[in-house]
């Protein structure tokens, strides 16, 4: 029988995002400005993993993700799963969607856009969902999951 480990340590309270592909992992801290949080927290990057072979997770204590961060993380890390961890337990798991409609968080790529010229939030539509492709509201520029800028 072998004995099974964590490789990360277990919190007692917050939030658990794993499955994050491991070249992924500095855009998600990016993305939810975790560099900026004063919450304990650990992140792990080039853990193995059955389904990415090598994966990126993040242990914040004592924060839960708003619906506008879960959001934000879909369209960095679509393959991400998140836990929220209350007493060391899972108590409940979700897994990140990438929404219909993207509104103030990634820049239009198109320098001519109204949207990089004029106080406007920027709109996108999701037209593809894996790998992630944005159409513009204003220009209809279409933006890849490689060449997003967040807002």
């Amino acid at each position: 029988m072998t004995k099974k480990e964590l490789q990360v340590n277990a919190i007692d309270n917050g939030t658990v995002i794993d499955h994050i592909p491991a070249a992924k992992l500095f855009d998600v801290i990016n993305v939810l400005g975790i560099s900026s949080m004063e919450n304990a927290m650990t992140f792990g990057t080039n853990l193995k993993s059955k389904k990415l072979g090598k994966k990126a997770i993040v242990k914040i204590w004592d924060l839960f993700l708003k619906d506008d961060e879960v959001n934000k993380l879909a369209l960095v890390a679509p393959t991400a799963k998140i836990n929220i961890i209350m007493g060391y337990e899972v108590v409940e798991k979700k897994t990140v969607n990438v929404p219909e409609k993207v509104e103030g968080i990634v820049k239009c790529m198109n320098p001519k856009c109204i949207s990089n010229h004029e106080k406007v939030m920027t709109k996108f539509k999701v037209v593809n969902n894996s790998p992630i492709i944005l159409k513009c509201h204003y220009c209809e520029k279409l933006t890849d999951q490689d060449n997003m800028k967040m807002d």
